[in-house]
């Protein structure tokens, strides 16, 4: 899939675009447009991102899970400038494509779940099979969106956990449907782990 065809599917799945029905006049550039400072990604400009991945970008910028604890899910995203993300999963990846929309994509990895290497090895996005909504565990969403490098082993693994087979651009979209609810969900279980850490400190 081109680049500037997922910079498309990003904004059109996150809702970031209205459609009027009225052509749209032109307008000057505002000074606040673009990605807002706290979402730019913080590490220098990397050309080489897979160098040393996990120990470059070892916490996930969005939700601060470790990307080595979770790496058959963790993904990285190069953007044209060079700057990279490094996230837990293809949910994070979403909200990092949907906040720096300035920026296109030059290259999305992700990792090959039915490999046996530990970490997972990470492999271009539009090289892989998605298996959706299978019985399995996945980081930051409740319907899992685990990717392939070969689609043999995606299919053994559909047989055995269920799910249905897509490319990149399918689970990408499916994963800014899932946002509403994924979130509900992680942030009623972060609440109840805040308030189980504060019973402990009271009773410690």
């Amino acid at each position: 899939m081109k680049r500037r065809d997922l910079l498309k599917l990003s904004l059109a799945t996150g809702g970031l675009a209205v459609a009027t029905g009225v052509q749209a006049q032109a307008q000057p550039a505002c000074s606040t447009d673009g990605t807002p400072a706290q979402f730019v990604p913080k590490k220098a400009p990397d050309a080489n991102p897979l160098q040393g991945e996990l120990d470059k970008y070892p916490k996930c910028p969005y939700c601060g899970m470790d990307r080595k604890e979770h790496h058959r899910a963790r993904m990285l995203v190069q953007y044209s400038d060079d700057l990279v993300d490094g996230v837990c999963s293809i949910h994070c990846l979403s909200l990092s494509l949907g906040v720096n929309i300035d920026r296109e994509p030059k290259e999305i990895w992700g990792p090959d779940y039915g490999a046996t290497a530990e970490p997972r090895p990470l492999v271009p996005v539009d090289q892989m099979i998605y298996l959706i909504g299978a019985d399995l565990k996945h980081a930051m969403t409740k319907r899992s969106k685990h990717s392939f490098a070969a689609i043999d082993r995606a299919k053994e693994f559909q047989a055995r956990h269920g799910g249905s087979l897509a490319r990149f651009d399918d689970a990408l979209r499916e994963s800014y449907l899932d946002m509403a609810s994924d979130v509900a969900v992680i942030r009623k279980n972060r609440a109840e782990r805040r308030k189980r850490a504060m019973e402990q400190q009271k009773q410690g």
